[in-house]
């Protein structure tokens, strides 16, 4: 039974009947968390309301995209006109070559880019794509990174030191994932091991410079480093994972954020998202003229889309990128960020809560653990009920974080100093209930 007063109650039960658990994406239904999950009907500037009319202050942003806020004046304006001009035509259209061009300015480790309708699809291609140019079959994954839910991309790590993996969902057969090489994140000598055991035969190292599925994690410049010369080395291309990180912790990317440590340090190959679509289904694959020449129709690494390219979503794409172009905004976007983590480190420490929490740009995440991880067995040492009684405290109080504790946050240009300072006075009180 429901309480036929809670219209999020009402609506998952709707959808529990025609959509598997109840959602589209599966961390969405709460069951890492438990209770019932929000349908949201609405949001503007750094807020959401549910169905029950109530307002949260929003911390996972679309999961990233909304580094505006929503609803950004200039935005919908640039979404309301494109659509009077048509919602999509499988033809080209001069806006593309905009947006592609507005990618390469600000992150030229690329020659071109190829855009796509999401973060898998970009992913799975790059992979393709790795494979066609180099004449190779294997790649390297790191444990704890996520790069969609492609076939190859869906296992875990082997029994042992360079084994291969196995698969992490049904209906990948083995025989899939058998070139996919899954290492320890932040591990340099698994990592060399891998190399002088298989490097000859490895297309592609794909990682996450900063991971957003295990929570917020860096890869360490030295791991940075090494993975790049070792790619070097043996002929293998660099893919940088940025559907999270691009245009999020820094205009340039995260490779921007390691090139300041690592002189003339650039991927191979970039893979790109979320907020390059400010929000609409839009992401993007590239790297330099003589891999993407590979690429159909120049080439015989074959790769379609019927909406690659929509009109309306290039249009939110384009009007975001030049927002955050603007001299100041990552400036001030870092800075709230920073007060928030600082903020609520702070707080668990007055109440002797174990807490650590790290940020780049508008991207955040924070551990019930004393020291900040580095790999995904340190990140899974994190207390999950504790973290389940924050995630409650903290939504019962208005405010939205991820609903797992294996995710990351996003601040937004709309959230205020007085958001922050709200934030941080509501997960104060929630820290009391955990020091218990």
């Amino acid at each position: 039974m429901t309480n036929s007063s809670d219209r999020n109650a009402t609506l998952f039960a709707r959808a529990s009947q025609v959509i598997p658990g109840g959602v589209n994406s599966p961390v969405r239904a709460f069951r890492a968390v438990g209770g019932t999950p929000r349908f949201i009907s609405r949001a503007q500037g750094a807020y959401m309301w549910d169905a029950n009319g109530q307002r949260y202050t929003d911390y996972i942003g679309s999961w990233g995209p909304m580094i505006l806020g929503h609803g950004h004046p200039v935005v919908v304006e640039a979404v309301q006109k494109a659509l009077l001009d048509g919602f999509s035509f499988g033809a080209p259209t001069e806006r593309e070559v905009e947006l592609a061009e507005a990618i390469l300015k600000l992150m030229p480790s690329m020659d071109m880019v190829r855009l796509v309708s999401s973060g898998t699809e970009a992913g799975m291609s790059t992979i393709r794509l790795a494979r066609g140019a180099t004449g190779r079959s294997k790649l390297i994954k790191f444990e704890g990174c996520y790069h969609g839910h492609a076939d190859a991309l869906l296992v875990k790590a082997g029994s042992g030191l360079a084994t291969f993996g196995n698969p992490t969902s049904a209906g990948v057969p083995p025989e899939v994932v058998q070139h996919t090489l899954v290492l320890e994140y932040n591990n340099i000598e698994q990592l060399e091991a891998a190399f002088a055991e298989q490097g000859s035969e490895i297309a592609c190292l794909m990682m996450e410079p900063i991971c957003g599925n295990m929570n917020f994690v860096r890869a360490s410049v030295p791991f940075v480093k090494r993975c790049r010369e070792l790619c070097t080395q043996y002929g293998a291309l660099l893919v940088f994972d940025e559907v999270m990180t691009g245009f999020r912790v820094a205009l340039g990317g995260a490779q921007s954020v390691y090139a300041k440590e690592i002189p003339g340090f650039e991927p191979d190959m970039t893979v790109m998202g979320k907020v390059i679509g400010g929000g609409m289904p839009l992401a993007a694959f590239g790297a330099k003229r003589a891999v993407m020449e590979h690429l159909a129709p120049l080439g015989t690494v074959y790769q379609a889309g019927t909406l690659s390219g929509n009109p309306v979503a290039t249009a939110c794409g384009l009007a975001t990128l030049n927002e955050i172009s603007k001299p100041g905004f990552y400036d001030e976007l870092g800075r709230k960020t920073r007060a928030l983590i600082s903020g609520l480190s702070e707080a668990a420490k007055a109440e002797g809560v174990a807490f650590c929490g790290d940020s780049e740009g508008g991207m955040m995440g924070f551990y019930l653990l004393d020291t900040l991880p580095s790999t995904y067995s340190q990140v899974m040492k994190t207390d999950g009920a504790k973290f389940n009684q924050l995630f409650h405290g903290l939504l019962n109080r208005g405010v939205y974080i991820a609903p797992a504790l294996y995710e990351a946050g996003f601040v937004s240009a709309a959230h205020t100093d007085a958001d922050i300072a709200e934030t941080v006075a509501a997960a104060a009180e929630v820290f009391k209930t955990l020091s218990k």
